[in-house]
């Protein structure tokens, strides 16, 4: 109860933060700086995009450090754009979309053990958000390490069993840890989903 309460606290204040940050500009600029900056940010010009928002940047407003953090990330400023990132979670640290945020540079500068830790905070929070199930398996797959994976690709196709990606890298997963009934059952399923499935044919070429 405790804990919900200070959740509660905490969001009521990032409210009435949110109220006095665009009170102390007008809205209206502000508003129009976060068009500026999508039709820049369309244009590719993400440093441009970026300085509409820095023109009235407010260390205290989530959505504008949100916005630097993936306009720094697409113009390549990776520790940049963890560093808004991070203050997008420290503004809001139950809010799972910095989280995903700030994967993308961690992702980018290759520090995966950093990006599984924050999957698996996310799915601490989230524990059916099956797009941090399916990244964080497909790490593992890619690690080799296919018990973890195989958890996690379990979990996507108990909730969404004719998922396409969910049902073929549980397919996967299963053949490389040498469950090959399982393994053609799922191939199958995928190949009903999309009949002329290329990697769901070829997983079937290594069952027969």
């Amino acid at each position: 109860m405790d804990i919900l309460r200070k959740t509660i606290i905490t969001g009521v204040l990032i409210i009435l933060g949110s109220v006095t940050i665009y009170g102390q500009n007008n809205f209206s600029d502000v508003h129009n700086a976060f068009r500026k900056s999508y039709e820049l940010e369309a244009n590719g010009d993400f440093k441009l995009a970026a300085d509409e928002i820095k023109i009235f940047y407010n260390e205290n407003s989530y959505e504008m450090n949100l916005r630097l953090g993936w306009l720094n990330y697409m113009a390549g400023n990776f520790s940049e754009s963890m560093a808004f990132y991070k203050k997008t979670l420290k503004l809001m640290p139950y809010a799972d979309e910095p989280k995903f945020g700030i994967i993308f540079p961690l992702s980018a500068l290759g520090r995966w053990d950093e990006v599984i830790e924050i999957y698996t905070k996310i799915l601490e929070n989230s524990p059916h958000n099956t797009k941090a199930m399916y990244y964080l398996g497909t790490i593992y797959y890619n690690r080799l390490e296919f018990d973890k994976s195989l958890s996690l690709f379990k979990q996507i196709v108990d909730l969404y069993p004719f998922d396409y990606d969910g049902v073929l890298m549980y397919a996967w997963t299963n053949l490389k840890l040498g469950n090959k009934k399982e393994a053609k059952e799922l191939f199958q399923k995928v190949l009903l989903n999309k009949p002329n499935d290329a990697s769901a044919l070829e997983g079937m070429s290594f069952i027969k």
